[in-house]
């Protein structure tokens, strides 16, 4: 029997870093206080691109070249390369054909770009792990996850403003013999946020044919809190069909949107802190890539090794949950 596990993992952010004295500072301007705000989501510092030369694709491209060179792999290893962004740089070609060109992978590579909004680089592991346990052909994946949030953050709007950073995170994907890797995932899906969080804002037909503004996100208030209950039975579902209790969990590897909500999740479970990895206060808010950072945090630091078990869950807009159970 064959196993899909996790080879490598690795990062890129750009190097300018701001911290919350400026977006404090920001909106003080605009008679708004956001010190709160910060405290509650566990903000203190993002990485921001502050040059037109990179984005969402040269940070992906960076990445992957990263992660190639930690697993001692070249591009013509990499038999499927799918690029996870909710904000992709091309919409054609496929932002996975520059990926492919950058590594120098071969002829016979799968390419996908794939769109989950935030929840996408574990929907794109997942996806994968399972794509590569009913295919004999592919031994080896790379996946990407890369969002210039940064770039369609609206100034006057403090919830994407001083909260998102720009990050990539790179994971290559492999079959074992061993019994490791993939074991499970689970999913929660109501649309009733439909209409919440809109990128472009009236739609993109809109802003192609009647020229409206479309440039920053659009974000309306709507209660984040309804995602835990269902959260917390998803997770006790996942760790419940496994034989697993909350406590076997080596690292949780979760959304850094809110530390508001880890510490619920956490409480909810009697996770211990040392289970818990968060990087949310130096990264800020990344996206797709958000649950990858805590993971490479997580390795870095030797909070799991070979044979740990790692859950990560995440949320997309709309809105969707997701969580994922590995064994490293």
């Amino acid at each position: 029997m064959q196993y899909v596990k996790i080879h490598s993992v690795d990062i890129y952010h750009p190097t300018t870093v701001v911290d919350n004295t400026y977006f404090i500072n920001h909106f003080q301007q605009r008679e708004k206080d956001i010190t709160r705000f910060l405290d509650h989501m566990g903000r203190k510092e993002r990485y921001i691109i502050d040059n037109p030369d990179e984005n969402s694709l040269t940070m992906a491209i960076e990445a992957a070249k990263r992660v190639l060179t930690k697993a001692k792999m070249s591009g013509k290893d990499i038999d499927l390369i799918m690029f996870s962004s909710q904000i992709p740089e091309y919409t054609f070609p496929t932002n996975a054909t520059y990926l492919h060109d950058a590594i120098g992978a071969g002829s016979q590579t799968i390419l996908l770009d794939s769109n989950a909004n935030c929840a996408g680089m574990t929907v794109a592991v997942d996806y994968t792990s399972r794509y590569m346990l009913t295919s004999k052909d592919i031994k080896t994946a790379l996946i990407v996850g890369s969002d210039y949030n940064s770039i369609i953050s609206d100034p006057e709007d403090e919830i994407t403003f001083s909260n998102y950073g720009d990050a990539a995170a790179a994971v290559i994907l492999e079959k074992t013999d061993v019994e490791t890797g993939f074991i499970d995932s689970i999913y929660f899906t109501d649309s009733i946020n439909k209409d919440k969080i809109l990128y472009p804002a009236k739609g993109l037909s809109n802003v192609l044919q009647n020229k409206e503004p479309g440039k920053y996100i659009k974000w309306l208030p709507f209660d984040g809190n309804i995602a835990l209950p269902p959260t917390y039975e998803m997770i006790q579902k996942l760790l419940e069909r496994n034989n697993l209790q909350a406590s076997d969990i080596s690292c949780y590897c979760f959304s850094q949107f809110s530390l508001a909500n880890i510490l619920k999740i956490q409480e909810k479970f009697d996770i211990h802190d040392k289970q818990i990895v968060y990087v949310g206060d130096r990264f800020g808010y990344t996206g797709t890539s958000s649950p990858f950072l805590a993971l490479h945090e997580a390795i870095n630091r030797g909070t799991i090794k070979r044979g740990d078990y790692i859950l990560f869950w995440t949320i997309g807009s709309g809105y969707q949950l997701v969580s994922m159970l590995f064994k490293y």
